[in-house]
């Protein structure tokens, strides 16, 4: 199993959590963003700078993903996408996307997206905080214990 981390947007907070994580299984990880992006230092982290442009990072992932490789990834289509191809995704909230839910997420984040569209006001996402990372590494050690071979 590949990790593969979307490097758009991703926490802070998270970086230390991933790492020790890289570091304790010696996990395959790859970043993908399109600018630098420093995890950590380690030999398992190697990264993949993409163009500017909406979506290039997404693309690249989705090229590169194998079936049963996880993805760390907040964006809902390309997580739709990865699962699609067998992969498993987690968001950076510790939300594992599955065949069950995805279709679910996509239709409500594409409903936002309308209502945002014709001018109303909804807010964004609350700020993430420790709660939100914790919650993110109570999954990600859960899902690596049982899918890492």
């Amino acid at each position: 199993m590949t990790l593969y981390i979307d490097g758009d947007a991703f926490p802070n907070l998270l970086k230390p959590i991933v790492l020790r994580a890289i570091e304790r299984l010696k996990l395959p990880t790859v970043v993908i963003a399109n600018k630098k992006i420093h995890i950590g230092n380690s030999s398992h982290i190697s990264s993949v700078l993409v163009s500017q442009g909406a979506d290039e990072a997404d693309h690249r992932i989705v090229e590169m993903v194998t079936s049963g490789d996880l993805v760390i990834t907040a964006d809902i289509p390309l997580a739709d996408r990865l699962i699609s191809k067998g992969a498993h995704a987690i968001d950076h909230r510790g939300e594992r996307y599955t065949t069950e839910n995805i279709k679910q997420y996509l239709a409500m984040r594409n409903l936002m997206e309308s209502i945002r569209e014709t001018g109303e006001i909804t807010g964004g996402p609350k700020p993430f905080g420790s709660k939100d990372a914790h919650a993110f590494a109570n999954q990600l050690n859960a899902f690596l214990a049982k899918h890492r071979r």
